[in-house]
């Protein structure tokens, strides 16, 4: 498998920012359609946003004009860029390669543990 390391999350107030980092030791990301996916109890997986070099980039609408992902090849590292945090953003997130089965290696935890992001007041 490949492993897929999640940092950034944590607690903020509502309209707070925060920023995800993924990195892959040994494995170019790059390649690959990578994908931000997020999970909380009683939701279904959901992705949230993806990146990449000839498709372009692709944001849930309950993200859109708040989300940034971006691609730094040099660091071999994908970013997501939140703002304007809602309550509703409170989820485990998760990067992992876009496919139809990457919500259930998400939940077997198949690539990384994620980064928990709550947003509350």
């Amino acid at each position: 498998e490949v492993q897929l390391v999640e940092s950034g999350g944590g607690l903020v107030q509502p309209g707070g920012s925060l920023k995800l980092s993924c990195t892959a030791p040994g494995f170019t990301l790059e390649d690959s359609d990578m994908g931000w996916y997020r999970l909380a109890p009683g939701n279904e997986c959901e992705l949230v946003s993806s990146i990449s070099t000839d498709a372009g980039t692709y944001y849930a609408d309950s993200v859109k004009g708040r989300f940034t992902i971006s691609l730094d090849s040099a660091e071999n590292s994908v970013y997501l860029d939140m703002n304007n945090l809602k309550p509703e953003d409170t989820a485990r997130y998760y990067c992992a390669p876009v496919s139809s089965g990457s919500c259930q290696g998400i939940k077997y935890n198949y690539w990384g543990q994620g980064t928990q992001v709550t947003v509350s007041s």
